[in-house]
Formats: C-alpha cells, structure tokens, sequence
C-alpha cells in the first residue's frame, strides 16, 4: 500500500504531544518509522507510554526542545485552537524555517493511500468512530485509525493497521474536516456550535455541506435522518448528486423519503444486557437483509450511531454478520458512559457511578435520557443524580436556557463553576445562569462553586440504587473516582 506523503515526516515534532489527538498520531508515527519528539505542559500516562513507544518528549514548552533528539524535525505540528501563536517552540520553528502544519493536516497526511473513512458531526463522533473501529477489527479488516478518546476494550486511541482503511473523526470546530478527501463520510447530526470560530450559524451548516463535496469519485454520504439538519444535508446532497445512504427509525426514514435508506434501526426491548436492536440494511449492491444484535451502551443515541457503524463497516468490505457481533461486544469508549464502580454495601449500596464528556446541552439530554431509560428498566426506583461542570464561558452564555433544560431531567443536580479552559473569564458570569433556567420544582439543585468540595455535595444527594453522573470536558473528568470513593465509605 502507497503511504507516500508530500510533507516530509522522517523526523516529527509535536507540540501538545499528550494531547488525545496528538499522542494517537504520534503513536502512528511510530509504528511507521518516524523520529517522533514533542512537548507537553505536563508529564501523563499518555506522554509515558510514548516515551516507553521511542519518542523523546519534554514537560515544558522552550525553544531547545526542538532539537531533542540531536537532530533538527523536518516538520513542527501543533494545534493552532489550544497551543498559542508565541509558543517558544513556534518561534524556534519560524526562526529555522521548519514548516509547521495541524494536527488536522497531518492526519490528512496519515491517511493518503488507504480508503478514507470520516465520521463527523456536532455530537456523537468519537462513540460512532469507536464503534465503526471494533465492528471492522471484528470483521477482520484491521483498519489504522485515530479517534478522541479511549477505545474501553483496545485501551488505545489510535493504531496502525494492515488493512485498507483509515478510520478517523472529522473535526468541524475550526473546518479542519476540509482538509481530509473520504471515500465513506458519515455525518450523525448537525446543530450549531463553536461560534466563536463560525461566527454564524449559516457558516456552521456550511462546512459539512463543504465536507460532503470533498468525497472521493465513487464515495458515499451516510446520514442520521432522525437529525433534520443531517438529513436536510443528505437531501441537499442526493440534489448535487452524491451518493447518499440515510440511517435512522423508521419514523425518520419515512419523514425524508428523497434520502435511500439503507439502516432501518428497530429499537427493540432494553434489558440488564442492553438494548436489544433489530435493523435493516439495504446497501447499494447487496440483498436486503436484517441483523440483530445487543448494544451494551444505553440510549437511542447510541443504537443509531451503531447503525452508522454497521454501515460504514459493509462499505469498507466487511460482513454485515461479524459487525454486528463487533457492536455486540462493543464496550465502550473512555469518558462516553463510562462505568467507574458500584457501592457494594452501606447506606449508598446499589450507587453506580458514570463518566461522560457532555459538555453540549445536546449531548447532556442524550446522557440523561439513556440514564434514565436504564433506571427505569431497572425498576427498582433508582434515580439519576448529575454533577455537571460547564466547559467554556462562550458556550455557557449561548446555551445556558438549553443546559438548564437538560440537566432539569436529572432527579438530582450539582452544578460545579465554569472550566473556562482556553478563554478568560467574562465579569458577571458564572454556572449560577444554567441554574436560573433549570426545573427548580421537580430538580433537587446544589451550586458548588468549590471543586474539592464537589464529592460531598454529591454525596449528600444520593440514595441507594443511584445512577450518579459526572459531565464535562474540563477537570470533572478527575471527580468520578473520588465520587465513588466517597460513596464507598458510607
């Protein structure tokens, strides 16, 4: 297989190398043969195993790291969204004449000469791409792939395969999905966000109709026809004449006719295994045929996005019957769900304890709907207690009437400060604005302004048989342990 590259990545330096996005590349890198050096602000598992892999990192950002392993990189990579314009490393770059490209770029690098396969879309791309990546492993197609989080199962977000494809998520926050060329492209919603990039809607919706003209002659468009705007960009496609295969219930396959579609997803009963799904499949040049199969991971969500999968595994040449044994067993993906523990006894006993990373009002109603369809096919009178931490003072601001509707479906919420991460904090501002717009009849409600206080606020809220979720991007992502352990203690 041809993995020639027009950038010359013999000797690779990244900056922000323990990144979730950096250290999967980086590890591919490796696997190819390349001299892999980087930087991070601080030493982590990631940046370990990467030193143990063979690359040279340093903690700290300076100009001298550059020339960690004793001879010049022959390209610089940085993400321009978290790693600032006078980052020392940057400058040493310009001052040598070293060329300094995206992570996104170097990606698109990565990916020349396999069968492309992108998954984008506002929510949902790192569960859907991890989904896509155990069903084809499954079906044997092997392929290289670099995803946003931790595949449960593999406990790697990134690898470098045998086969013929490249599984890997297109990222819209800062249009970077252009710079990739698919053959499979699959878009599982689309809602307005990161309009401190975008600036308007109308340029948000833009880019994945952007995207889905960049496929490859002989490509497809799969589309999620429960999302409208996902679907009204499938319609807006078969228009330009793309090829464009809809997934969804059957509701919404019957809502957009014009889209063929080629996954009818026949949600079935919900048990202590999972959702029992029922789908049918109707892929250009196959016989019509209906699978069945268990999906550990709760919520509707979830059953589409597997859908998805199923979908853009048979395009890459896979059997409809090993992906769906792959989905069966597929366990999840660090931080989407992700189970920390239970209480085995005292006065929490029956308290389990999730992590996810919804830090979208979309992604937020998702998380609780599915945990509470779990409780309620428990039925044993559980409740679902969130502790939630907004991610960025901009998005709070736009969507703080959303986020309250969403938390409002938990029984019981603890609303943690803002994590403003790359911007300064806005006078006036704070999580107090979600909390105005939140149920305050039928919601237990906790502002908890002090982080380390947050497990015994939590705590004070649970009753035995909770469901208790941690959500957030920011620093929320340490507290599920310590929940849990407070818990434990009684």
């Amino acid at each position: 297989m041809s993995t020639t590259s027009a950038i010359d990545l013999s000797r690779v330096h990244l900056i922000g190398i323990g990144g979730a996005g950096m250290s999967g590349l980086a590890r591919i890198l490796l696997s190819r043969g390349s001299v892999v050096s980087g930087s991070d602000v601080k030493d982590s598992r990631p940046v370990r195993a990467l030193e143990v892999s063979g690359a040279v990192v340093a903690v700290g950002h300076k100009a001298e790291n550059l020339h960690l392993t004793g001879e010049q990189p022959t390209v610089v990579v940085t993400s321009f969204a978290a790693i600032p314009k006078d980052n020392p490393e940057l400058l040493e770059a310009a001052a040598l004449g070293i060329p300094v490209i995206r992570r996104s770029d170097l990606l698109g690098e990565l990916m020349e000469g396999y069968t492309q396969v992108l998954l984008a879309g506002t929510h949902g791309k790192t569960s859907t791409t991890s989904m896509t990546v155990t069903a084809m492993q499954h079906a044997g197609l092997d392929p290289s792939f670099a995803i946003g989080g931790q595949l449960n199962k593999a406990g790697t977000n990134a690898h470098h395969g045998t086969g013929a494809a490249f599984v890997a998520e297109a990222d819209e926050s800062d249009a970077s999905l252009l710079r990739y060329k698919p053959n499979v492209a699959v878009v599982t919603n689309v809602e307005p966000d990161h309009l401190d990039f975008f600036r308007t809607e109308e340029a948000y919706f833009q880019v994945f109709d952007d995207f889905a003209d960049r496929l490859q002659p002989g490509g497809h468009l799969i589309v999620c026809l429960d999302d409208t705007a996902a679907a009204e960009l499938g319609e807006r496609s078969v228009q330009r004449g793309i090829s464009v295969l809809g997934y969804g219930t059957e509701a919404a396959v019957k809502a957009h006719p014009t889209v063929p579609a080629a996954a009818v997803v026949r949600q079935g009963e919900i048990g202590p295994a999972g959702t029992e799904l029922v789908v049918d499949v109707n892929v250009p040049g196959d016989e019509p045929t209906t699978v069945r199969y268990t999906l550990q991971i709760p919520g509707t969500h979830m059953a589409l996005n597997s859908a998805a999968a199923l979908l853009a595994g048979r395009l890459t040449g896979g059997s409809l019957a090993e992906l769906a044994e792959g989905l069966a067993g597929f366990g999840g993906v660090r931080r989407r769900f992700e189970y920390h523990g239970a209480v085995e006894e005292g006065r929490f006993s029956g308290a389990r304890v999730y992590d996810d990373y919804a830090h979208h009002p979309t992604e937020v109603t998702a998380v609780l709907t599915a945990a509470r369809e779990k409780v309620e096919a428990e039925g044993k009178g559980a409740r679902v207690v969130a502790c939630f931490q907004p991610h960025l003072y901009s998005r709070t601001m736009t969507f703080a009437r959303e986020f309250g509707q969403a938390l409002s479906l938990a029984d019981a919420v603890v609303v943690l400060d803002i994590f403003g991460a790359r911007e300064e904090p806005v006078e006036g501002v704070s999580s107090r604005i979600i909390i105005e717009h939140m149920d305050q009849g039928n919601t237990e409600i906790r502002y908890e302004p002090d982080f380390s206080a947050a497990p015994e606020t939590i705590a004070s809220l649970v009753r035995p048989g909770d469901v208790v979720l941690t959500m957030g991007a920011g620093t929320v992502t340490m507290l599920a342990p310590e929940v849990l352990e407070r818990l434990r203690q009684g």
